[in-house]
């Protein structure tokens, strides 16, 4: 598990049965108005979350519009991001006449300790999704993880094996699949619409670069050695954007995302944030959840425009525009017409098919995802697969993570899908992508 001790305790044992006892304190009377809706006991769902900044709020807000559910308790590194969290909790459980109660942890161990938990939202940043997700799994817990999957290939495989190993449901933050353009693209894709598909271009953005931020002093509220988690390169060093920071008084929160998302060292680039996206959908209408492509083409290499990407089957994925206009998104070429889909925007070749729509998305409103978060909720209930489990975020994080070993080892990559394996190529294997030596107590 994340430290070489016993998986299933906290790594402040002594806490451990004081925690349980707190735990009964936050249980709900036998029936609740919740969202105005009546729910049973056995209808609730209690969660905690793990990873407080900007995209764990965002998640928040998403979950707190669902029926029966109730929020008991959040960690970070950061302790004034559990304070902002703890009181935005409190506020909408007073709204919902609920009396107020958000326990608050540094070390997420001692969350998932909890007995009354039965679901938790992880949005660390992604070098330490592996370690948290897999635990979380193996204390009982269902999770909603955002997206990538995970920062290296083999830990996407490990988090795979702890969900089902354990009988868990995850559903990843991959909300695009429960948007109603890219349902739209894929059922008309998957039906034929645009005849068989030959060329698909994704585009996503750039890979990531050398880590080039300037070190600088870590705040007193920030746990830097724990954000670093894993993380065993000595070049990683505290820099405000890397963990961006908030104040309570005067009230001020991120003024931009994590940019540990750019860096080589710390994160896959636009590769993976908009790939586990645009990517996800693309193998999605084509049929290749749970599989990918066999050969990764980087840009630059022998004149290739793009990044390319060939399927066994003969599509070939390109990250290249999809429209004039710019921006991510996707176009299907058929052997029949095309279509284009992006978020607020679908179109296609044959108007009759499909009916040309446009709108604006504001900035950070495709993060909040009600509906998805539903289906996830569902899921715990029924204890069936959500709409995006977890050999689906497996995948698609595979799919990125090859494509930026393909990029810095500076020629093609070939992969087997069916064997998850590189073949003969020792050095793709040895890539810090597929895995690397985690820092010293932390072992995967």
């Amino acid at each position: 598990m994340e430290k070489k001790e016993t998986k299933d305790v906290s790594r402040r044992q002594f806490l451990g049965y004081a925690a349980l006892g707190l735990a009964g304190l936050t249980i709900l009377p036998s029936w609740k108005m919740i969202n105005g809706v009546r729910t049973a006991p056995s209808d609730r769902v209690v969660m905690g979350f793990i990873g407080l900044g900007r995209q764990g709020v965002s998640d928040f807000s998403s979950f707190s519009s669902c029926p029966g559910i109730q929020v008991v308790a959040c960690c970070d590194v950061d302790q004034l991001k559990r304070e902002r969290f703890k009181r935005k909790v409190e506020a909408w459980q007073k709204s919902q006449n609920i009396a107020p109660r958000c326990d608050m942890y540094e070390f997420y161990e001692e969350l998932l300790n909890r007995k009354d938990i039965d679901a938790v939202s992880i949005a660390t940043p992604d070098h330490w999704h592996a370690l948290t997700a897999i635990h979380a799994c193996r204390s009982g817990k269902d999770v909603y993880l955002q997206k990538p999957l995970a920062f290296t290939i083999r830990e996407g495989f490990e988090i795979v094996k702890a969900v089902r190993g354990n009988s868990r449901v995850l559903q990843m933050g991959s909300q695009q699949r429960s948007s109603k353009e890219f349902q739209q693209a894929i059922k008309l894709v998957r039906g034929g619409a645009i005849g068989h598909i030959e060329t698909i271009y994704a585009k996503v953005g750039d890979p990531p670069t050398p880590l080039n931020l300037p070190e600088q002093p870590i705040p007193a509220s920030l746990n830097w050695n724990q954000w670093l988690g894993p993380l065993n390169d000595a070049k990683i060093h505290y820099h405000p954007d890397l963990c961006p920071p908030i104040s309570l008084d005067p009230v001020k929160d991120e003024q931009l995302w994590g940019a540990w998302r750019w860096y080589c060292e710390t994160g896959n680039g636009f590769t993976a944030d908009w790939g586990a996206h645009m990517f996800d959908i693309a193998q999605a209408a084509i049929g290749m959840d749970g599989s990918g492509p066999c050969e990764f083409i980087p840009k630059g290499y022998q004149e290739t425009p793009y990044l390319t990407m060939k399927y066994e089957n003969g599509i070939i994925l390109t990250e290249q525009p999809f429209r004039d206009e710019g921006g991510q998104g996707i176009k299907f070429n058929g052997t029949k017409g095309w279509l284009k889909v992006a978020r607020g925007y679908i179109e296609c070749s044959d108007p009759k098919l499909l009916p040309k729509e446009e709108k604006k998305i504001g900035a950070g409103q495709y993060e909040v995802s009600s509906p998805h978060m539903q289906n996830f909720i569902d899921a715990v209930r029924s204890r069936k697969n959500p709409i995006a489990p977890v050999e689906v975020g497996c995948s698609t994080n595979t799919l990125c993570c090859l494509a930026n070993i393909a990029t810095e080892l500076k020629r093609p990559v070939k992969w087997d899908p069916a064997t998850l394996s590189f073949g003969d190529d020792l050095e793709a294997a040895n890539h810090r992508l597929y895995h690397y030596q985690y820092r010293n107590p932390y072992t995967l």
